[in-house]
């Protein structure tokens, strides 16, 4: 199926490793010309030489997205190079894991700035220029725990993720005037190596392995490709009736209604 991406200009955040390099990957692998950016210049270059190989057009920024310059930079940047900005994904995200009597203001601030705010200030960079072209695609990575609870210690990670949600929701009407769509992603368990769940399972396999046959029905983690393909068809014109959406990939892990 072509999904009529050739030549699309798609900006990653946190695009260097895990799910982000996937989605750039499979985004790539449409024909899209690829901007990633990440904070550390050696790992986000391997991920540049790796997109590269499968012949595709990148732009490689060392950026932290959480400094108020760096947003308009990334965007600048994008549209130098390709001319305008047809997908941006928001996908760079963090967490400080703990009781939440025990959580410092630091620490909120540290998570929020990294997985809300700094999304918010890149959307509002790109806006512009696809109103500008009248479309464009905005896709949120959120959380199955964005959705409903994911237990003791997730305070931080889950406001954050519902409030991405929430404010891709209200995005996505405001903008739908200007052909533009919004929609978020909620991944839910994912393994790739050296990712939270990768380290688990190899300090505790038995427990991973009763984790897994407890919580998720289809009876596996979940991969980048299964979030990435996702993403990239939300990013298509296949989507084209799809704005406001949270959409779980979570081999049916979550329990919430909607």
């Amino acid at each position: 199926m072509d999904l009529g991406l050739r030549q699309k200009a798609a900006v990653i955040t946190g695009g260097s490793r895990g799910i982000g390099k996937g989605i750039a990957l499979s985004l790539a692998a449409e024909g899209c010309r690829v901007v990633i950016c990440a904070r550390q210049e050696a790992a986000l270059q391997e991920a540049a030489k790796e997109i590269q190989s499968h012949g595709a057009e990148v732009l490689a920024l060392a950026l932290d997205i959480t400094n108020p310059e760096h947003a308009p930079k990334l965007v600048h940047e994008t549209v130098s190079r390709f001319g305008g900005i047809d997908i941006l994904v928001n996908n760079a995200g963090g967490n400080r894991r703990g009781a939440f009597a025990e959580r410092t203001d630091a620490e909120w601030e540290e998570v929020l700035a990294l997985n809300l705010t700094a999304h918010m200030r890149v959307s509002r960079a790109v806006i512009p220029h696809m109103r500008k072209q009248k479309s464009g695609a905005i896709i949120f990575i959120a959380s199955i725990f964005g959705r409903e609870s994911g237990g003791e210690g997730l305070a931080i990670y889950n406001t954050t993720k519902s409030a991405v949600i929430s404010a891709a929701k209200i995005m996505a009407v405001e903008l739908a005037k200007d052909g533009i769509r919004v929609n978020s992603v909620a991944p839910g368990s994912i393994r790739f190596p050296g990712g939270s769940w990768d380290k688990r399972c190899l300090e505790d396999p038995q427990g991973m392995a009763e984790f897994v046959k407890r919580e998720i029905p289809l009876g596996r983690f979940g991969t980048v490709e299964e979030i990435a393909n996702v993403v990239t068809f939300l990013a298509s014109e296949r989507a084209s009736w799809v704005s406001g959406a949270c959409v779980n990939v979570d081999g049916c892990q979550s329990r919430s209604l909607i």
